[in-house]
């Protein structure tokens, strides 16, 4: 059964940091895989269908006579001819004409319980403590690949573009995937033919790939001392707003746009490191771990 009133774009917190907002349901849809409930605004943070880099906030919902567990937190669209889809069912990318785009709150029943219908009020809460993992897993993500690309950037005989602080743009060349997890990533860059052609020396990285790792890791520790802030710029309220993520490192301040949470300042770390595998010679996979600040 799905229940339903007029609805637009889910109105989205997560770029300010909270955790926590009263809302209103305005859907729900029984799912064998789990109910799916959707409210007028929330700060749960969605996997994105399209780049599903950082996972979805897990949390409660709690209304006045109970509460209910979110498990996953996904993108959901609705067409103007009342098509809807959840997740990797949706056929297009965010943000398309024609769709209206919300923030998908899975819960762990098929259905709904009585109490949470259309209409109704909730508090909507995230788990603090994995948003701050995962917060931290994706500003050390942006760090490592904005260090490997000043480690490499002299392995290029043409220029590839740049990247947020101006160096050869390894990362946007190279990078096939990227998983963040708690204090943490796993990034996987495609070294084939195509970017040697681009002008990457392949040949010479795998060489010298103790000597890259190295680099990587000094430059990570000399910004972990700056301390510097991080934050998210945003162009509206809804989900489907652009948003930025902004660092002032002392080479500058870094600007990439993404879709994710971050730290609020770089003090929440008390390191950060990478690990270069290369086991198999058309595939780096670069691996970040971050410690927590104590």
């Amino acid at each position: 059964m799905t229940q339903s009133s007029a609805v637009t774009d889910t109105i989205v917190t997560f770029a300010a940091g909270e955790l926590r907002g009263e809302a209103q349901v305005v859907l729900t849809e029984s799912r064998p895989d789990g109910a799916v409930i959707i409210v007028d605004a929330t700060p749960f943070h969605p996997v994105d269908h399209t780049w599903p880099d950082q996972p979805g906030d897990t949390g409660v919902l709690v209304g006045e006579v109970g509460r209910v567990s979110v498990t996953e937190t996904e993108m959901a669209a609705r067409s103007d001819e009342g098509e809807f889809a959840v997740g990797a069912e949706i056929p297009i990318k965010r943000g398309s004409e024609g769709w209206s785009w919300f923030v998908a709150h899975r819960i762990d029943a098929t259905d709904a319980p009585d109490w949470l219908t259309v209409g109704s009020t909730v508090v909507a809460e995230v788990d603090a403590a994995r948003r701050a993992a995962l917060s931290r897993g994706h500003t050390a993500c942006h760090l490592a690949s904005l260090a490997l690309d000043l480690a490499v950037a002299d392995l290029w005989r043409k220029d590839p573009g740049v990247d947020a602080l101006g160096s050869p743009d390894f990362e946007g060349r190279a990078n096939q995937s990227s998983r963040i997890g708690d204090d943490g990533s796993v990034d996987e860059y495609r070294l084939g033919k195509s970017l040697r052609r681009a002008g990457f020396d392949t040949e010479t990285f795998a060489a010298t790939l103790l000597e890259r790792e190295e680099r990587i890791n000094a430059q990570l520790a000399v910004w972990v001392a700056s301390a510097a802030r991080s934050r998210i710029e945003v162009d509206g309220p809804t989900i489907v707003d652009r948003r930025r993520w902004h660092c002032d490192l002392p080479e500058g301040e870094a600007v990439i746009l993404c879709g994710g949470t971050h730290v609020a300042s770089l003090a929440e770390f008390s390191a950060i490191s990478v690990s270069l595998d290369l086991n198999d010679p058309q595939m780096l996979v670069m691996t970040t771990t971050a410690v927590p600040a104590a």
